[in-house]
């Protein structure tokens, strides 16, 4: 059995649009933090701590070190993620949207199916027959429940900001297609499933018409789905033949959720 990482990670040094930062607390640093918590609690301590009064001394830990800390100050949809229905909407199929701790674990333990997309450019878009083809060459027929894996190669761009503008989108056809042979959920390896920003403004404004905004995303409230982003090295997989796992990390009310997104392949 050989695990392949199929996620990118939440990097406060790559380039993002939204904002990304980690607040890093040493072990060394630890140590005066690790005081200053212990006497906040009261006027009193605080008066102490501010004289210089420490409740624990470096010298009382092992190597004079306590434990490191790490605040992320993120989006949601940074690094690989799941989204769910509440991210396109309030309501989907009329109901109610649901969150991504909503997300029915057992449809993120699935077989997997990888399509190979990468001839197409970032000025072009997916559309379902650009999956039917991707089926026939690789003689495969997509089973309930598969998890259908969208292979551009545009994960080597993430770092820069090539990464948010040079991807090929995902047609509402192949959400259509996806869906009516059972799928639940499909990732990409770009940033988005709509068009890169840059397309879709510059449509909008020539042509007034509101449906070339994230026609993808927005068509969740119509029909139900899931979809992971930010996906990584589909390349090291086979067609098929392998496992997906992609448990969502369980957050309370959002639309979206990191999930650190493997395959098992059987050697």
């Amino acid at each position: 059995m050989k695990i392949i990482d199929l996620s990118l990670a939440i990097d406060d040094k790559a380039f993002e649009v939204h904002e990304l930062r980690i607040d890093r607390t040493s072990h060394k640093d630890g140590v005066e933090k690790l005081n200053k918590v212990l006497m906040s609690r009261s006027p009193e301590d605080k008066i102490r701590y501010e004289k210089g009064e420490r409740i624990i001394r470096k010298e009382d830990l092992p190597d004079e070190e306590f434990l490191s800390l790490e605040m992320i100050y993120s989006s949601v949809h940074s690094g690989t993620h799941l989204d769910y229905s509440y991210h396109y909407g309030s309501k989907s199929e009329g109901r109610l949207s649901k969150t991504a701790e909503e997300i029915p674990l057992d449809l993120c333990y699935q077989e997997g199916v990888r399509i190979d997309l990468t001839h197409k450019k970032c000025t072009e878009m997916i559309t379902a027959s650009d999956i039917e083809e991707g089926l026939k060459k690789i003689n495969y027929r997509l089973k309930p429940l598969d998890i259908v894996l969208l292979y551009t190669g545009s994960d080597k761009l993430f770092g820069g900001p090539q990464y948010f503008s040079d991807y090929p989108g995902v047609d509402i056809s192949v959400i259509d297609y996806l869906l009516d042979k059972g799928i639940k959920i499909f990732g990409v390896d770009t940033m988005g499933i709509d068009r890169p920003y840059k397309f879709m403004m510059k449509d909008f404004l020539e042509k007034k018409d509101p449906k070339v905004l994230w026609p993808a995303h927005f068509y969740g409230r119509r029909r139900e789905f899931i979809h992971i982003e930010r996906l990584a090295n589909l390349e090291s997989l086979p067609d098929f033949g392998f496992e997906v796992i992609c448990f969502p990390v369980k957050i309370k009310n959002t639309g979206a959720a990191w999930a650190r997104v493997v395959a098992v392949v059987d050697n």
